[in-house]
């Protein structure tokens, strides 16, 4: 029996990465894309923006909802761009103006000062139609790495391509989908978010049964 999670987001390559990691470890899983409205994301950090997205998914469709909220983080920014990571190039900016803009801002800055690292949230929120009281659960993980000093392969999307996990000598756009989806800050976060993942499948199936 198959269970469905809808993914709080319209970027079809979250949709699929997605499907990618849940669906290794729990082959009933179904992720689906959201077509109702975007929430104003107005929160000021990743849980809170996490959180808004997934409770607006939950509300509009009834089912469970899933969101995330991930940005890259720079030491020497002081953690810029962060929430800010998809449009900090602006609001109309795509993700090659905001790489960028980003390595623009780095360009005089020596290996050993470009530290970064990949952060995501996951927020997971079940509608009381679902389950007595709903739920809601925050799981969060980071990649750490450093930044590139130009943009290198074609995989991912977003800042990978200027990302140089630790301990690799390739960007994150440099791996294969299943490499990346086995360490990314994505995997991470839900590894932490598995069990409750699990937990909600059981309560969903008793609440049916």
């Amino acid at each position: 029996m198959s269970l469905e999670f809808v993914l709080a987001t319209h970027n079809q390559h979250k949709v699929a990465e997605f499907q990618r990691i849940i669906g290794e470890r729990m082959p009933q899983a179904v992720v689906v894309s959201y077509d109702g409205p975007e929430p104003v994301e107005d929160g000021v950090s990743f849980a809170a923006n996490a959180l808004i997205k997934a409770r607006t998914a939950a509300a509009h469709t009834g089912r469970i909802a899933l969101a995330d909220d991930s940005g890259i983080v720079v030491d020497l920014l002081g953690e810029a761009p962060g929430i800010l990571s998809a449009r900090w190039a602006g609001h109309a900016a795509g993700d090659e103006a905001n790489r960028m803009l980003l390595l623009d801002q780095l360009s005089d800055i020596a290996r050993p000062n470009r530290g970064a690292e990949f952060r995501c949230t996951i927020a997971l929120v079940v509608p009381e139609s679902l389950i007595e009281g709903g739920s809601e659960f925050v799981a969060e993980g980071r990649w750490r790495g450093s930044l590139a000093y130009e943009p290198r392969g074609s995989h991912g999307f977003g800042y990978d391509p200027i990302f140089e996990p630790e301990g690799l000598e390739v960007t994150a756009a440099e791996l294969l989908p299943e490499e990346k989806n086995a360490r990314s800050h994505r995997a991470l976060a839900f590894v932490e978010l598995l069990p409750e993942l699990e937990r909600i499948a059981s309560l969903v199936d008793a609440a049916g049964a």
